[in-house]
């Protein structure tokens, strides 16, 4: 476990907060899409980028949630600029929708955080017949990027700027069933286990992260894509996990 209080060579410890993190970034300008910014580590995701002066799109599933949060932070932050579209992760046709859609809007994207993601659920099928967590916490995040990475490489060839991709992975990947990813075994129900599934999918998030910042490097573009964990945080993602898995995962943070 981390030292609370420790410091890291960024001179930001586990303690320190986003705004902490982001008080001398003006992001005015910037465009960012945030999944899953209706709850949890994506709404704050979302108050912050906001705060800092970037054009925030809230992807999410629920869309009276997420305009619900909307108007709660333009009340706290009256000149930011927040939108919300519908996106389900869990359906391939939804996550090309939302990219056709947000395409058609015209607006640049600097940011890409995949941030949406669920977590140790009962064994369930997607609405395209694969693992539900599989499907919505990489395949539906891989799909969006490939989908809108033509806008971002667009988007920083005009501004000159670097564009990210940030994966909210999980220390949780070290969890994964000892195969790795079964590739041939994601819908085996008979031998589904729902933290070593939650694993597989966080090891998924890092895998493509990597591979991605590779591609992206041999093509010699500014984009750079990361994964990353983002710590023991008590949101609504450990709704279907019990308080063992809860504290073994923030035991890894």
């Amino acid at each position: 476990m981390w030292i609370i209080g420790w410091k890291g060579p960024s001179g930001f410890s586990a303690r320190s907060t986003a705004e902490e993190v982001t008080q001398e970034i003006d992001g005015t300008g910037l465009t960012a899409i945030v999944t899953g910014a209706s709850s949890g580590i994506g709404m704050e995701t979302t108050r912050v980028l906001a705060l800092r002066g970037v054009h925030v799109v809230m992807a999410v599933r629920n869309v009276d949630a997420g305009k619900s949060v909307k108007e709660a932070l333009l009340k706290e932050l009256p000149s930011s600029k927040i939108d919300v579209m519908e996106l389900d992760l869990s359906s391939l046709a939804a996550v090309r929708k939302f990219a056709s859609d947000y395409q058609s809007s015209g607006l640049p994207l600097d940011l890409l955080i995949n941030n949406a993601g669920i977590m140790a659920c009962p064994f369930m099928l997607s609405q395209d017949n694969t693992e539900l967590q599989f499907a919505t916490n990489h395949i539906g995040h891989f799909l969006l990027t490939n989908l809108l990475l033509d806008t971002m490489k667009q988007t920083s060839q005009e501004s000159n700027t670097e564009g990210r991709i940030i994966n909210l992975s999980s220390e949780a990947h070290r969890f994964a069933y000892h195969e790795g990813i079964r590739f041939d075994k994601i819908n085996n129900e008979s031998e589904y286990n729902s933290m070593r599934a939650y694993g597989q999918s966080k090891l998924a998030n890092i895998l493509h992260a990597n591979e991605l910042a590779r591609c992206l490097k041999e093509e010699g573009v500014q984009i750079t894509a990361n994964s990353l964990h983002p710590g023991g945080i008590g949101t609504n993602l450990f709704r279907h996990s019990s308080i063992l898995n809860v504290l073994l995962l923030e035991n890894c943070s």
